[in-house]
């Protein structure tokens, strides 16, 4: 019987001659070249593409079912339209093992920024147990195959003192380059100000989006003058945006920052943000990818278009 990465490596083989070609769609504004947007990182200035894949949701949906072949052309498409931020985490089903698999059987294990997490706390706070933390970490490595691993971060601040000290112990080995901690939860807002008040985080993950401003107000000056880089998830609102805007057209005046799409509209406001490193919203359809992808290229909104966007979205 072949074994399941096989089989994933037979299908991205197969699915790479069907990948969207972008250049087909993308780049170009009429005569004018789009440029790929990218942010620096505060803790070293490299810089990563402003546009990234996220593995929850209908990612992780279709990795663990039979049709995980599938986001082989999801990866493929993300790569060959400059994307490298790839976010996923133990927690998000199989989509973790899966995406290692085929990013290895397509040699894009070391093209990819991988974004993972670790989080082996109990529910309510409980206390996380450091070797179930460190089984949790090196699996990871083993699933994704690189080391060392772009970022770890401490998935929905569990057990911060443990698991962010084993991140800390793994940075200063060279095992990882980036640590940070994330949450989407508001109730764990104000214990994230004081995290990155205390500790030394490359990096924050956090929801963001044009109806869901409430990062503005402390956390995301708080980054700033720390020096943290902010990965934002939900920027569609997970699909609170889309039901918001079904049946409506995107307005004409959004070409001015050559948004062209419900997703480049939202992704675009998120971008806006100075502070916003970049946005890995899920999908698991290439031709979604391509499309979010659209938002990385060209202008942005600035202060007077973010309000009209907001105000558009409040009255819909």
């Amino acid at each position: 019987m072949i074994s399941r990465r096989d089989y994933l490596k037979l299908m991205a083989a197969a699915g790479v001659a069907l990948t969207v070609k972008p250049s087909l769609l993308l780049g170009t504004n009429g005569d004018r070249q789009l440029d790929l947007i990218t942010r620096a990182i505060p803790a070293s200035g490299e810089r990563i593409p402003a546009i990234g894949l996220g593995s929850s949701a209908t990612f992780s949906a279709t990795a663990g079912s039979d049709e995980a072949e599938a986001l082989g052309e999801v990866l493929r498409t993300l790569v060959d339209n400059g994307g490298t931020v790839f976010d996923t985490a133990p927690s998000y089903g199989a989509s973790e093992e899966v995406a290692g698999d085929l990013a290895q059987a397509m040699d894009l294990e070391e093209t990819l920024f991988w974004a993972t997490k670790v989080n082996v706390a109990g529910r309510n706070g409980g206390s996380a147990d450091p070797d179930a933390a460190r089984t949790q970490i090196e699996t990871s490595f083993e699933r994704i195959g690189k080391d060392p691993i772009d970022l770890i971060q401490v998935h929905n601040l569990g057990d911060v003192p443990t698991q962010f000290g084993i991140l800390k112990d793994l940075k200063a080995q060279g095992r990882v380059r980036y640590i940070g901690v994330t949450t989407t939860f508001p109730r764990q807002y104000e214990e994230l100000e004081e995290v990155m008040k205390r500790e030394p985080l490359d990096f924050i993950g956090i929801d963001y989006a044009v109806d869901n401003l409430t990062m503005e107000e402390r956390i995301l000056p708080l980054a700033e003058d720390r020096g943290i880089a902010v990965l934002v998830y939900a920027p569609f609102g997970r699909t609170r945006l889309w039901d918001r805007v079904s049946g409506h057209d995107v307005p004409d005046w959004a070409a001015e920052f050559d948004a062209h799409s419900w997703a480049q509209f939202f992704l675009k406001f998120v971008l806006s943000h100075p502070v916003v490193t970049a946005a890995t919203p899920a999908t698991s359809r290439a031709r979604h990818m391509l499309d979010n992808m659209g938002a990385a290229l060209g202008g942005l909104p600035d202060d007077e278009m973010r309000r009209r966007m907001i105000a558009h979205i409040e009255r819909l």
